[in-house]
């Protein structure tokens, strides 16, 4: 069985073998022609899902750099203040907002283009 699969960037086959039916059906999806319009609200949800994720990228890794940064602090710095770290995550968590929101980071663009028609994103 295994001698009777391709490699994932070959070219797939142009008949599913006889000898075999259980290959039928993924030498038809892979002969299968890409749809060429998405539905407009798939487009959306996954527009809004992969801007939510950048967004979530971009606020753990502030997060991050903002733990490291009252880990290397001294004592009386201001970054040990609880008061002014609640501050600062909450500008982290906009400006992740922010930035995701201008795809700053190409985090929501690569997704994108993983799940949409070529030219239906501004990865495209």
């Amino acid at each position: 069985m295994l001698d009777k699969l391709t490699p994932l960037n070959a070219p797939a086959p142009a008949q599913a073998d006889a000898a075999d039916p259980n290959l039928a059906p993924v030498a038809a999806a892979a002969n299968a022609p890409a749809p060429a319009v998405a539905d407009p609200a798939y487009v959306k949800k996954a527009t809004k899902a992969a801007v939510e994720f950048e967004s979530f990228f971009i606020s753990h890794m502030l997060q991050q750099m903002r733990e490291s940064a009252r880990a290397l602090a001294p004592e009386d710095s201001p970054l040990k203040d609880p008061v002014n770290s609640d501050m600062l995550d909450m500008a982290d968590k906009l400006l992740a907002g922010h930035l995701a929101g201008q795809r700053a980071f190409g985090v929501a663009d690569a997704i994108l283009k993983q799940l949409l028609p070529p030219g239906l994103n501004k990865a495209g």
